[in-house]
């Protein structure tokens, strides 16, 4: 039975499903050191997680007379917090690369200079290449993958209570937090689109977007074009579908918008009236607020 209490916690934790794990698990993992990215490793090569206490998601839980369970339907959806858990299975380097390339096997080139100093130095990055691997003529896209980050108490206190509990039930998560989509999107992701699709518009290159469904829920409304040619970002968006102890990503939809139609759904958000910004004026000025 739940109390009404709610809070966002670690949904996955170094690629495992935090209510599929054991108090004896939570305990190992809240003391760990060094471990492996799932995500970014394969068979050939194992690559370390880069993300300090390896949260690779959040979701938002309810307190139980217990301890805590996620909250039912899409508000116990996970919110990807590390860029990195996009990568399960390359997944979207295959979608991507099948809808802007016209191939599942594209070649992948990691972060690559984009903008460079007077000096000669780069000094900004776009995410990713993606380019058919047929070089001539040369085909590629460019890629930016999109996290959120959260807002509230650190994860730390989190990580302490989970590594003294010995409860077999799930504890309610220490602190309080949420997932901050004003950051990630409008201060974020938006100068990074302002900045670099102009660029590969006059080139007559594409910018392929990867968030999740949580992230593109909470943006406004985009109005989209009716074919790729006549867009500028095409928003490749990914769900989870969970399995037996396990999230699997999931490829969900492709929107494809304009530049400035992206701005606008980043924004999230209309102007008020004059007359009402101007009530709150005079009522702050009447009120003697600062």
């Amino acid at each position: 039975m739940t109390n009404g209490r709610e809070t966002y916690g670690i949904g996955e934790w170094y690629g495992r499903l935090l209510t599929s794990m054991g108090p004896e698990e939570r305990r190992r993992l809240a003391n760990a050191r060094d471990m492996e990215c799932p995500f970014r490793s394969t068979a050939e090569e194992r690559q370390p997680c880069t993300k300090q206490g390896g949260v690779c998601s959040i979701r938002k839980y309810v307190a139980t007379d217990g301890g805590a369970q996620p909250a039912p339907g899409v508000e116990g959806t996970l919110c990807t917090t590390c860029p990195y858990r996009f990568e399960e299975g390359r997944a979207i380097y295959a979608w991507i690369g099948e809808t802007l390339l016209g191939t599942p096997s594209p070649i992948v080139l990691g972060e690559f200079g984009f903008l460079r100093s007077p000096e000669g130095q780069y000094v900004g990055q776009i995410d990713g290449i993606l380019v058919h691997p047929r070089l001539d003529p040369l085909n590629w896209c460019a890629l930016e993958k999109q996290a959120v980050y959260f807002s509230g108490d650190s994860m730390g206190r989190e990580f302490t209570q989970l590594g003294r509990s010995a409860a077999t039930t799930l504890p309610f998560p220490a602190g309080r937090r949420r997932p901050d989509f004003r950051s990630s999107g409008p201060k974020r992701l938006m100068p990074q689109l302002q900045i670099k699709v102009p660029t590969l518009r006059r080139w007559g290159r594409k910018m392929a977007v990867v968030v999740d469904e949580s992230f593109f829920g909470a943006m406004g409304r985009m109005e989209q074009v009716d074919h790729v040619s006549n867009g500028d970002i095409l928003w490749f968006v990914v769900g989870y579908a969970e399995t037996i102890g396990a999230m699997t990503l999931v490829p969900r939809n492709v929107y494809v918008t304009t530049l400035e139609s992206s701005v606008v759904g980043l924004t999230a958000g209309e102007p008020v009236s004059k007359e009402d910004f101007e009530t709150a004026i005079r009522e702050r000025v009447n009120g003697g607020a600062a």
